[in-house]
C-alpha cells in the first residue's frame, strides 16, 4: 500500500508504517497543485493542518482509502466529499491534549502578567516596573467554552491552580464531567468569567462563536485565550474589543487565515501573537505520530 505523507511527521513514525511493509512517501510540505497531479498513486495521505483535503483532491485520488489528520480536528478535510467517495477520515483526537492544555495555562499566565510586554520592553533597553502591574489568575473564574478532552484538560489545570470557579458550556456535553466545572449557557458564562479559553472546532456554517455581541456582554477587561481554531473569534470584533478595554488581553494561537495577515491584531500592544504552536511539543508530536503510524498501520492490515 502507498502512503503520502503531506505535512510533516515524526520520522519514526514513517519508519514504523515502513517497517509494517508500507510504501510511505515523505513529501512533507508540498503544494496543493502537485497534491492534485500525484494523490492518484496513494491509497492514504497523512496531513497535518496546513494540507488542505478538498473535494478536488479526494476525486484525484482515484485509489485512495484512507486519509488520516494528525490533529484533533478535521476540518481541513472536506469530509463529506470523502465519505461520497468511500474514503475513510481518522484523526488523533489525544495525541495533542496536555500540549494544547498546558500552553493554554501559559497563556493565561502571559496575560495576566503581561510577561511578553515586560519581556519586550527589557529587549528594548527600558526598565518600566510600574507599566506592568498585573492581576492573579487564582481566585478568577475560569469560562471554558467547549469541555472536551483539551477543554476538560485545562479546566482541570486551572482548578488546581486555584482559579474560583470553572464556568463551562458546551452543546454536546450535557453534564458536568468533573465536580468543579459549573455548565451553563453561553452567555451567562460570558458575563460572569473573568478569563475565557475556546477549545471547540470551527463550523463554517455557523461562523465565529465569538462576535461583537458576545463581546458586548463580557465584563470589561476579560483575558481571552484563543488555543482552539482559527475563525472561532472573529478577528475584527476582537480588535475593536480591545481598543475599546473591553478585553483587557487576548491569546491567540490560532488565526482565520495561516499564515496570518492580520498584523493590525498580531501586533497589538495587549495581544500575544502565536503561530499555531499549541500541539508542537516534542511530547505531544511523538504522540501524534505514534498514533498515525498505528491508525495506518491498524487500517491496512
Amino acid at each position: 500500500m502507498n502512503v503520502l505523507i503531506c505535512d510533516k511527521v515524526p520520522k519514526d513514525a514513517i519508519e514504523k508504517m515502513r517497517a509494517a511493509g508500507l510504501q510511505v512517501d515523505d513529501r512533507a510540505g508540498i503544494a496543493a497543485d502537485e497534491l492534485k497531479s500525484v494523490v492518484g498513486g496513494y491509497e492514504a495521505i497523512v496531513v497535518r493542518s496546513a494540507t488542505k483535503v478538498t473535494a478536488e483532491v479526494i476525486a484525484a485520488g482515484q485509489a485512495l482509502k484512507l486519509i488520516v489528520r494528525g490533529g484533533v480536528g478535521v476540518d481541513n478535510i472536506d469530509v463529506k466529499a470523502a465519505e461520497s467517495r468511500g474514503v475513510a477520515v481518522k484523526n488523533t483526537p489525544a495525541a495533542s491534549t496536555e500540549s494544547v492544555a498546558e500552553l493554554a495555562i501559559g497563556l493565561m499566565f502571559a496575560l495576566s502578567r503581561k510577561i511578553a510586554q515586560a519581556d519586550a520592553s527589557m529587549k528594548a533597553a527600558k526598565w518600566e516596573k510600574k507599566a506592568f502591574e498585573g492581576v492573579e489568575v487564582g481566585g478568577k473564574t475560569l469560562g471554558v467554552i467547549g469541555i472536551g478532552r483539551i477543554g476538560l484538560a485545562t479546566a482541570r489545570k486551572a482548578h488546581l491552580l486555584g482559579v474560583k470557579k470553572v464556568l463551562a458550556h458546551d452543546p454536546w456535553v450535557p453534564t458536568a464531567p468533573a465536580d468543579f466545572v459549573t455548565m451553563t449557557d453561553l452567555d451567562s458564562l460570558l458575563r460572569e468569567s473573568d478569563i475565557l479559553t475556546l477549545h471547540i472546532p470551527f463550523d463554517k456554517a455557523k461562523g465565529a462563536t465569538l462576535g461583537a455581541r458576545e463581546f458586548g456582554l463580557m465584563k470589561p477587561g476579560v483575558l481571552l485565550v484563543n488555543c482552539a481554531r482559527g475563525g472561532v473569534v472573529d478577528e475584527g470584533a476582537l480588535l475593536e474589543a480591545l481598543n475599546a478595554g473591553k478585553v483587557g488581553g487576548a491569546a491567540v494561537d490560532v488565526w482565520a487565515k495561516e499564515p496570518t495577515e492580520n498584523h493590525a491584531l498580531a501586533k497589538h500592544p495587549a495581544v500575544v501573537a502565536l503561530p499555531h504552536v499549541g500541539a508542537s511539543t516534542k511530547e505531544g508530536q511523538g504522540r501524534v505520530g505514534g498514533e498515525v503510524a498505528d491508525i495506518v498501520i491498524a487500517f491496512f492490515r
